[in-house]
């Protein structure tokens, strides 16, 4: 099964020693649409800024929609044809491409692959072509090598937002969506929880 059980957010709670509804609040907001696309690759973003940074911007003339001095949100595409990016620039740089992707159900970029867990690049990627429980272990991991899960602990979502998602988190109230997100979770206080 390639989407998340129960099981899986029981795991990350516990690990980040914190209730469901924050790990669920996180999910709705970072990925409403699930980390799989329908033909069963893994949503992505590529991130043309990263890989060009990362290549030293050796590919910025050449191939602009896939190498960018900064970020550029037009160069987005959607589905399958962010596939379509990352393969191009696999061509050029496979190392400095899977890095430049954002992966999965929390869209972690591959830069990131030791902070979540994974000793290898490719041992990362081949999880997140897994299921969104790997998505989430990933994501997790994460979340405790950047010390988060005391924002999460205590709901500081303004801080969670800034440290996951960067100073720009706020052009996307991020913040606020996951408070609303979360408060539509949580069990109410003078109500039992079943």
């Amino acid at each position: 099964m390639k989407t998340l059980t129960d099981a899986d957010f029981q795991r990350a709670a516990a690990t980040l020693k914190t209730d469901q509804a924050t790990v669920r609040a996180v999910c709705v907001v970072e990925a409403p649409r699930g980390g799989f696309l329908p033909s069963g690759e893994p949503v992505i973003l590529f991130e043309a800024h990263v890989f060009s940074k990362l290549t030293g911007h050796k590919w910025d003339q050449q191939f602009p929609d896939i190498s960018s001095r900064t970020w550029n949100r037009t160069l987005y595409r959607t589905g399958l044809l962010e596939h379509d990016r990352l393969q191009r620039a696999v061509s050029l740089d496979r190392d400095a491409a899977m890095k430049a992707a954002s992966w999965g159900r929390f869209q972690i970029l591959g830069l990131n692959f030791q902070r979540c867990g994974f000793g290898l690049l490719q041992t990362f990627v081949n999880a997140m072509y897994q299921n969104e429980g790997r998505h989430l272990d990933a994501f997790v991991a994460y979340v405790m090598s950047y010390r988060l899960d005391d924002e999460l602990r205590a709901h500081d979502w303004l801080a969670f937002a800034e440290g996951y998602n960067g100073p720009a988190f706020a052009e996307n109230h991020y913040d606020e969506r996951l408070a609303a997100a979360y408060a539509s979770l949580a069990p109410a206080p003078d109500r039992p929880v079943v």
